[in-house]
């Protein structure tokens, strides 16, 4: 991300003198086709990369297979040259192969979209089911998911406000679009809060239709924030020309860190994605056995078994699971579809710098453009429509199983 960021912002006079990366014409900004091509170049290089290693690791069910020491857990100095062989070796490729590239990342963006919606999902469904069983022995913890959902409604209202004064600044006419796109979103809060409460939607909960209701409201904002400096109608990007160069390279850090931090829980969640058939019962109870008991904790690593486990195991004839380390204990996750989340994360870096392809970014900014505005409107509604998707299924399909 990092070598992203710099050279689309200062490697054009480099990429200039190579003879291969051509303009399309005379009359192409050259700045921002070169600064487009170095996130293109960087961003394949990494998905190729990470591609390679998500092959590698297909088929990896144990701690003993060699490709887990030796690749995947092991000589981190070996893959990080390999990492700067892959990010140098697209800048090799005629422009063709990037431009065919970049159509193909924005297919895979919008995977990486649907996975951050899925995990925002499934989060706040199991952060409120814990909190109430939690509650059912101290009702602190009731009060507690009550005074989030209510900061949570707040947060959503005060979004809304902000969106309405800064959207639609006096003098700039009517904002016909802004208002829209700011009222629809509050209709879509107000549909996910009610449908929530019908009896209609048997697991469904206030809690989570805030925190999506935030989010939502959030896309919205994001959405307003990504329109064009120039447009009248953008207050905030009115507001924001005297603000430093510092600030927005900061807010520019803390998308590019969520990006990271969705790519790392995607990955790592075998309960939500997998690349393979469902396991067997025997692999899937010493899977679960050993995410109880915490992978990488040092507790009876080294040592010989417990004397009181070792007696009753004698005594009853069971077969313990095998310890978080040893060879025939199972990963603790899908190391095939952990990198395959990283390759389309480096995909959707490159859209975030290029206003998805559009156009490249000014300097210390991204995700600007109608191309990104048309995006996060989607992936608002998107988000929206699949948390009442996971409400009204149930009912609609009583013989499944949606626990």
């Amino acid at each position: 991300m990092l070598a992203a960021w710099i050279l689309r912002d200062f490697a054009t006079p480099i990429l200039h003198k190579i003879p291969w990366i051509v303009p399309p014409g005379t009359s192409a900004d050259l700045d921002s086709y070169f600064g487009q091509q170095a996130v293109y170049r960087v961003s394949m290089g990494n998905f190729l990369f990470f591609g390679l290693m998500s092959l590698a690791m297909l088929g990896v069910k144990t701690r003993g297979d060699k490709r887990d020491l030796y690749l995947h857990h092991g000589n981190p100095l070996l893959k990080f040259g390999l990492w700067l062989l892959f990010t140098a070796l697209p800048f090799l490729f005629p422009t063709p192969v990037l431009d065919a590239y970049a159509w193909m990342a924005r297919f895979g963006s919008g995977v990486f979209l649907v996975i951050q919606m899925i995990i925002l999902l499934d989060f706040v469904q199991c952060w409120n089911d814990s909190w109430v069983a939690a509650g059912e022995e101290d009702e602190r913890w009731l009060y507690g998911l009550m005074g989030l959902t209510v900061g949570a409604y707040a947060g959503t209202l005060t979004l809304a406000g902000l969106m309405y004064a800064w959207f639609k600044p006096p003098g700039a006419g009517s904002c016909s679009l802004n208002v829209a796109l700011v009222t629809l979103a509050l209709l879509l809060v107000v549909g996910c809060s009610a449908l929530s409460l019908a009896p209609l939607a048997r697991q469904g909960s206030i809690f989570p239709s805030a925190c999506i209701s935030l989010y939502v409201a959030y896309l919205c904002f994001s959405a307003l924030q990504s329109e064009p400096r120039d447009y009248a109608c953008n207050g905030l990007a009115h507001r924001l020309t005297a603000t430093s160069g510092s600030t927005l390279a900061l807010g520019m850090l803390v998308t590019l860190l969520s990006v990271v931090y969705a790519a790392f829980r995607a990955g790592s969640n075998t309960a939500l994605f997998t690349l393979e058939g469902s396991e067997d019962g025997d692999a899937a109870g010493q899977r679960q056995a050993l995410l109880e008991a915490g992978e990488g904790t040092s507790a009876g690593l080294d040592g010989a078994p417990d004397a009181a486990e070792a007696t009753r195991d004698a005594v009853t004839g069971a077969t313990p699971p095998p310890k978080p380390d040893a060879p025939s204990a199972p990963v603790s996750y899908n190391y095939a579809f952990f990198h395959l989340i990283f390759a389309l994360a480096s995909m959707y870096l490159a859209m975030l710098m290029t206003g998805w392809g559009s156009q490249a970014q000014e300097k210390d900014r991204i995700d600007v453009g109608w191309a990104s505005v048309c995006v996060k409107t989607g992936a608002q509604w998107a988000t929206g429509l699949l948390y009442m998707w996971t409400l009204v299924a149930p009912a609609l399909f009583p013989d499944r199983e949606f626990s």
